[in-house]
């Protein structure tokens, strides 16, 4: 988190303070809405998104009896067209 909020003061010209700000308005942000359901779309960078898991069987790895997992919520991010390419 460090890094990047130098990462950010030094690209936007403020200071550091007011970077940490900025990165966690922006987290907290996202976190909000994900605590919602909601997906937060940032255009060019990616989705950032709640995806649900079914329940399903499992088997417990220390005896291998078979145990039910439970339904359960995610986080999860979808990079964008303009990140994907940039990586590349």
């Amino acid at each position: 988190k460090q890094q990047l909020i130098s990462l950010v003061a030094d690209e936007a010209n403020m200071t550091k303070v007011d970077a940490a700000k900025a990165v966690d308005a922006v987290s907290s942000v996202i976190t909000s809405a994900m605590k919602k359901g909601e997906s937060i779309t940032w255009t060019g960078f990616g989705t950032f998104e709640v995806r649900s898991r079914k329940e399903r069987m499992g088997r417990n790895p220390q005896t291998g009896a078979p145990l039910m997992i439970a339904a359960s919520k995610t986080p999860a991010f979808k990079a964008g067209k303009n990140l994907k390419e940039a990586v590349q």
